[in-house]
């Protein structure tokens, strides 16, 4: 054995201990290093969704072990740092143990626990040592892994383990699954990045060494928040920073961010302070200009569509890990609809559907939709989204390919109309459903619901369908999800309403 047998009595250096996470934090703004060490109550939690990806990086991490039969796991928690590093030198000198899961190493003050670290025996003109694997539930390589990496490798290298290779096992999306068992050799990849982290191996422990001595200060850097706050995550201390910013602060500006950064380094703070002439989107000159705004041809646009009219949205879930045959990783699978159905100007009735169960919903979704949506009348929708899913439902149901693609030649989309031909300043730049819906529909918000946006909605009914089960909470879920759905089809009835009042106000006007 090497020095490694000797790890758990390095001496703790004063400044605080760091993790993998912290290190990458640091990467991305000393500030939000700082205040996740010493002022962590400053952070804004993680939304629903936020946490679905969070859960579903678990799950997918916990299936990858598969991949390494024989492996075995470091149990000790997060919080039991002296039992989880003695636990990884007993596994390591068991050579009987192939691979070793969460196994824990601590060098230099960072503390890190592996996804994987799988041993590798020597072989003529090969030395024996270790392959690091870091297991994520993306589906492609990206640089804030490397440096993952990165620093997880010179965590180990230092304390003593010898590393054969390094690299990161992802989601292959191109990976079909046709029936029975998992192909796990097919869902995820392993990409060898053994050389990109050599490279960068030697900047960490000035890295380190610096982010030590800011921890030591008494107040956090003064760094201003720009569009570094959010590359390559979105910082949790957002909020808690630009707290005291005005309402029209330049980074509030939609559209590119190359404006911005060039109008911020030129001394503009706010979007009133954009010189005349600047070169702006559309989007962006609606917001500067922060007054309400009405095309022309917002009225015989508006008259375009055909009764009876349908209201239509759709809520889908991405499974990293398909569980139906034919489908793939993160493939889009349509699980609810909601249609408003306007038979003539005010006369209105709803109908929905929800796939409740641990099928592939795809059949009996397309058939119920096809059965709600008839052949006549224009399908307003507010989004290219439903298009692509029905597009992809076509190819899927063959049997309902001619009358799925009927339904697509009548879809009209509501959204290109808001953006092209009409603004309010209430909109701040976004023509989201849930920035317009407010400004134009005030009563009718989604601040009473207990599922607000899609990514919860997805999130819950995945918890809906395969973890929940007691039945008193499922059906607490699904009533949750069938308003949410039955309030974006509604808003698009009254987004119509308010719109025509408004392209009637300007014909009155001129």
């Amino acid at each position: 054995m090497t020095e490694f047998s000797d790890l758990s009595s390095v001496p703790l250096p004063k400044a605080p201990r760091l993790s993998k996470s912290k290190f990458l934090s640091g990467l991305q703004c000393h500030k939000r290093l700082y205040l996740e060490v010493h002022h962590p109550f400053l952070a804004t939690k993680p939304d629903a969704a936020t946490q679905a990806m969070f859960d579903m990086g678990t799950e997918v991490g916990e299936l990858a072990r598969s991949r390494f039969p024989g492996g075995v796991l470091a149990t000790a928690s997060y919080r039991q740092t002296e039992a989880a590093l003695a636990q990884t030198i007993a596994l390591v000198q068991d050579l009987a143990v192939p691979a070793i899961f969460e196994a824990a190493f601590l060098h230099g003050g960072v503390l890190i626990r592996a996804d994987v670290i799988e041993r590798v025996q020597a072989v003529e003109g090969q030395p024996g040592g270790w392959r690091l694997i870091e297991v994520k539930s993306s589906t492609k390589v990206k640089d804030v892994h490397l440096e993952d990496l990165t620093v997880q490798s010179e965590v180990i290298l230092g304390s003593g383990l010898t590393l054969v290779s390094v690299g990161l096992m992802h989601i292959n999306t191109a990976y079909v699954y046709r029936d029975g068992p998992l192909d796990l050799t097919e869902l995820f990849g392993i990409q060898d990045l053994s050389e990109a982290v050599a490279q960068r191996r030697a900047a960490v422990p000035e890295r380190l060494a610096i982010m030590s001595r800011m921890l030591l200060q008494a107040q956090p850097p003064a760094i201003e928040p720009d569009q570094h706050c959010h590359t390559p995550y979105d910082c949790p201390f957002w909020e808690h920073c630009t707290k005291d910013k005005p309402a029209r602060w330049i980074h509030y500006l939609p559209g590119s961010k190359q404006v911005v950064n060039q109008l911020a380094q030129q001394g503009v703070t706010t979007i009133d302070e954009i010189p005349t002439g600047t070169k702006l989107l559309p989007v962006q000159r609606r917001v500067k200009e922060n007054a309400e705004w009405v095309s022309p041809k917002l009225d015989s646009v508006l008259k375009s569509v055909q009764y009876p009219v349908h209201h239509l949205d759709f809520e889908t879930i991405m499974l990293a890990v398909p569980r139906f045959p034919e489908t793939r990783p993160y493939q889009a699978l349509p699980v609810q609809w909601s249609n408003h159905i306007e038979q003539a100007p005010g006369e209105l009735h709803h109908e929905e559907f929800l796939h409740k169960d641990v099928t592939d919903p795809r059949n009996v979704f397309a058939e119920a939709l096809l059965k709600s949506l008839g052949d006549r009348g224009t399908i307003c929708v507010y989004s290219p989204y439903e298009r692509s899913i029905l597009e992809q439902l076509a190819v899927a149901l063959p049997s309902l390919k001619q009358a799925l693609s009927r339904v697509i030649s009548r879809l009209w989309d509501l959204f290109p109309i808001v953006r092209d031909h009409y603004y309010h300043p209430a909109f701040g730049g976004s023509y989201s459903i849930k920035s317009v819906l407010p400004a134009m529909v005030p009563s009718l918000a989604y601040d009473d619901l207990a599922i607000k946006e899609g990514g919860h909605a997805a999130s819950e009914y995945y918890r809906m369908v395969f973890v929940e089960t007691d039945w008193v909470e499922r059906v607490t879920i699904q009533e949750a999800l069938l308003a949410y759905c039955k309030r974006d089809t509604l808003a698009m009835v009254e987004l119509r309403r308010a719109l025509k009042e408004k392209a009637q106000i300007k014909g009155e006007t001129g």
